[in-house]
């Protein structure tokens, strides 16, 4: 996606600006003061998924949102580095170019995973973690090694991306968020439109779809005691709830709480709850003082 086609109307494009930090270029959004929250999308999104939260969080934080490699204005320096382990190091590359050291991390689907990743490998780890209807699970059965198998055959092919994004019209994307357990405004599904439609955001969401495996985090998770929040929405028709069940489980500090009536972008459907969740476990892990009531 090129930068000066958008830069008048995509949302919060005042926030944004762009880092070089090897082997990427960075759209990265900030706003805000106060401790650090970094934001990540999922696969196949960018930074407009947080347009509905990014300023009541901009309200006592710091807010960092990158767009993920190959993903919405970032330009991907290297293909191969699209796996979850790849990604965290990368953006932890970004991070320690700005100077930026996060308190909290909340990631969106495939994000959240990144955000566990991440967490185990920054030197100074946050203080809480987010996860919103995180995608905590490798594919299962066939689709473990089918689906990637054919992500890579699709990303390798240089006419999968292009034809993909030339079918993306209004219906096509309508029904894709749909599927999703979703339901989002215009504006949104127009934004939506817009990356799907971009060649390099169709290939950079098949690349990490054929690099994705979460066999080490899933090793890892029993020793990792960061206060976690697990926002699960119940109608979500990507990631099923019961996911974040049982990776709490796994996790020695976790909370799961159930989105009632939202699905996979309960973020955009509803920010109001999904900020009022955020606030209240910022609360409970030193982040905000605690309300008085």
């Amino acid at each position: 996606m090129e930068w000066a086609q958008y830069s008048n109307t995509w949302p919060h494009s005042a926030a944004s600006r762009f880092v070089r930090a090897r082997p990427h270029l960075w759209h990265v959004q900030e706003m805000g003061t106060g401790p650090v929250v970094l934001l990540l999308h999922g696969a196949g999104g960018a930074v407009h998924s947080w347009r509905n939260i990014l300023p009541g969080l901009a309200q006592d934080f710091t807010v960092f949102a990158p767009d993920l490699p190959g993903h919405g204005f970032t330009k991907m320096g290297a293909m191969q580095r699209s796996s979850l382990t790849y990604m965290a190091e990368d953006i932890q590359t970004l991070l320690q170019s700005e100077g930026i050291v996060p308190d909290l991390i909340i990631g969106h689907s495939a994000g959240g995973a990144i955000a566990l990743e991440l967490a185990r490998i920054l030197a100074v780890p946050p203080k809480g973690i987010v996860g919103i209807n995180a995608a905590l699970d490798n594919f299962k059965g066939v689709a473990g090694w089918l689906f990637p198998m054919m992500a890579k055959m699709l990303a390798l092919n240089p006419l999968t991306a292009p034809t993909f994004a030339a079918m993306s019209s209004n219906r096509s994307v309508e029904s894709l968020i749909s599927g999703t357990g979703s339901h989002i405004d215009a504006t949104g599904l127009g934004l939506y439109r817009a990356v799907i439609k971009e060649a390099s955001h169709v290939k950079g969401a098949l690349s990490m779809m054929a690099q994705w495996s979460l066999d080490e985090l899933h090793q890892a998770l029993s020793g990792m005691d960061i206060p976690t929040l697990l926002l699960t929405a119940d109608n979500d028709k990507a990631v099923p709830p019961e996911t974040a069940e049982r990776v709490a489980t796994k996790l020695p500090n976790a909370q799961v709480i159930h989105l009632r009536g939202l699905g996979h972008l309960a973020q955009e459907e509803n920010p109001e709850l999904v900020l009022e969740h955020i606030a209240a476990f910022t609360q409970e892990i030193g982040l905000l003082p605690a309300q008085v009531t």
